[in-house]
């Protein structure tokens, strides 16, 4: 069978950079195959993609060398329209992919461009939706969706146009974990329909349930590897990207040098002076009815505290009542012992940093260091501290390297590390963070998350707590020393992540799916004594005294 897709010898460097995003990547792929495409934030993966769907050189310029064919024709002579019906894109960040009101005319966008009746246009829409299992949210004004149901939405708009090619980039980043689970059943169902799909995806752990044919994998923007899973799990270091805790244990020994030494993240303590307070707090949109209800909670000093829960059930906008942003219905919110009413955004951000979920709802310089430099000088800090808070920021995120780039010419994953040095820069009290970790790979996000507990729980703590956002259940007990999950407006759980998610109706009314390292971590508990992060739970497996006498 010819193949459906053949790269030869593919080479392009951004005009904004001196060096190749990606060279000399070779392939092909056969009609009806699945690829896992993985590798490290700035790889050169989404610029990959860029490339099969056009963009390059349509819209992101430089020097482009090496060829593409589609069906053994050249895409780069075709108008858009036409590519479109070839090769889908699921953007990575939803936001840059919405372009409607509501949802239908969403998902409507891409068929009434090619001019279809309106009739086939419905008929088209509502078969996708009921098929993404999002029916209920056609006629949902689109800025109201959470950014999981975004994700759907843009996914639909792509389906719609019933791609030969489907270009998936990471899909699973905004998804909660049934909703991922969710999702790569739907990547099979498409797989078994006889679509080609490229899955590029940091949870490789979870990937792997979409059952690809092959894995690429990318380095310093390279094809490093290109075979089957099982082989990929016999070479790939677990602490690059996120891996069964399996493949860990059998890894673990040849890369354990590389690998830093932890944070210690001590214990919650539940007589810690209260930070922010929920009083009874209920809030709804417009007129529209509650989507929170009744919350009661408090916010501790020496908190790291995760969130969990479904899709919009109403994380995101609890944290946004914490920071003023939004007021509530019935209720106090208090931060620093004054409630929100009575204090305005820029008065609590002294308080509480917020980065938000999508780098594009914060990103606005020329450049990187603009970008950070932004909130300490709009609080009035003088010249010489303001470029010391800005450089100590990049530094944290590792993106002093980058401080004269421009923010839009980076990856996914280091936008969100931008976000986060501009919250950073700030020096508030509590850093809030939601999804921090979304679209980088497993090393980049937990020195990150290292970086940012050594700020909280380090010798000299810059911050009295952390508080993000996640699907990521390990995350959340790598990094929290207690874990909310909320479900439909209601917080349905509060304690200490070995309590809170050994608890199977918590985990079923919070869409949470066990991972294999949450399930090890349950098994080997009462040795423990509390949940670990990976290393930290190999390393005890495999000598158990020696991590006892370090730890």
């Amino acid at each position: 069978m010819a193949p459906i897709l053949e790269v030869r010898d593919l080479t392009f460097r951004y005009a904004a950079r001196p060096q190749p995003a990606v060279q000399g990547i070779s392939f092909s792929v056969k009609e009806g195959e699945m690829i896992l495409v993985a590798g490290p934030s700035g790889c050169g993966k989404s610029t990959l993609l860029r490339a099969l769907n056009g963009l390059i050189p349509r819209s992101y310029k430089g020097d482009l060398q090496g060829t593409i064919r589609i069906g053994g024709l050249d895409p780069h002579t075709w108008p858009l329209a036409r590519l479109s019906q070839q090769v889908g894109t699921l953007l990575q960040d939803p936001e840059r992919q919405i372009v409607a009101a509501d949802v239908l005319h969403d998902v409507a966008f891409g068929l009434e461009n090619l001019g279809w009746p309106r009739h086939r246009i419905l008929e088209r829409v509502s078969e996708i939706l009921n098929a993404l299992g999002i029916a209920h949210l056609r006629d949902r004004p689109t800025f109201q969706l959470s950014g999981g149901e975004k994700q759907r939405v843009a996914l639909a708009g792509v389906l719609a146009m019933a791609p030969r090619i489907l270009l998936l980039d990471e899909p699973l980043a905004s998804l909660d974990p049934q909703s991922a689970q969710d999702a790569l059943a739907l990547f099979r169902q498409l797989h078994r329909e006889g679509h080609t799909v490229l899955l590029v995806e940091h949870r490789v752990e979870d990937a792997m349930k979409a059952h690809p044919n092959r894995v690429f994998y990318l380095e310093d923007g390279r094809l490093a590897f290109d075979g089957d899973p099982e082989a990929f799990f016999e070479r790939v270091d677990p602490t690059a990207v996120k891996v069964p805790f399996s493949v860990w244990l059998r890894r673990w020994p040849a890369v354990r040098e590389r690998w830093g030494p932890a944070v210690e993240i001590p214990p919650a303590s539940p007589s810690a002076p209260p930070l922010v307070v929920f009083e009874d707090v209920s809030f709804g949109y417009g007129d529209g009815p509650d989507v929170l209800h009744g919350i009661q909670a408090e916010i501790r000093k020496g908190d790291s505290l995760a969130i969990l829960g479904p899709n919009g059930a109403g994380k995101t906008t609890l944290l946004k009542l914490a920071m003023g942003l939004l007021k509530p219905r019935r209720g106090q919110v208090w931060v620093g012992g004054k409630s929100t009413r009575d204090q305005t955004v820029a008065e609590i951000a002294r308080t509480i940093g917020y980065v938000f979920q999508s780098p594009s709802q914060m990103l606005f310089a020329p450049t990187v260091w603009e970008e950070v430099a932004f909130g300490p000088r709009n609080l009035g800090r003088p010249p010489d501290r303001v470029e010391a808070d800005v450089r100590w920021a990049l530094g944290l995120v590792g993106l002093l390297d980058q401080a004269r780039s421009s923010p839009w010419a980076l990856s996914f994953g280091q936008q969100k590390r931008v976000t986060i040095a501009s919250v950073l820069s700030m020096r508030s009290r509590i850093l809030v963070m939601d999804e921090p970790t979304a679209g980088q790979d497993y090393r980049a996000y937990m020195r990150l998350m290292d970086a940012i507990a050594h700020i909280a729980f380090g010798p000299a703590p810059a911050v009295d707590a952390l508080v993000f956002i996640t699907h990521d259940l390990d995350l959340a007990l790598s990094f929290a020393n207690r874990i909310w999950v909320v479900t439909d407006g209601q917080l349905i759980a509060d304690g200490p992540p070995e309590v809170v998610l050994s608890d199977p109706e918590v985990m079923r009314q919070g869409r949470l799916v066990p991972t294999s390292l949450l399930e090890a971590n349950r098994q080997h508990l009462n040795r423990t004594g509390r949940f670990q992060r990976a290393e930290r739970l190999v390393e005890f497996l495999i000598n158990p005294h020696e991590h006892q006498r370090l730890h």
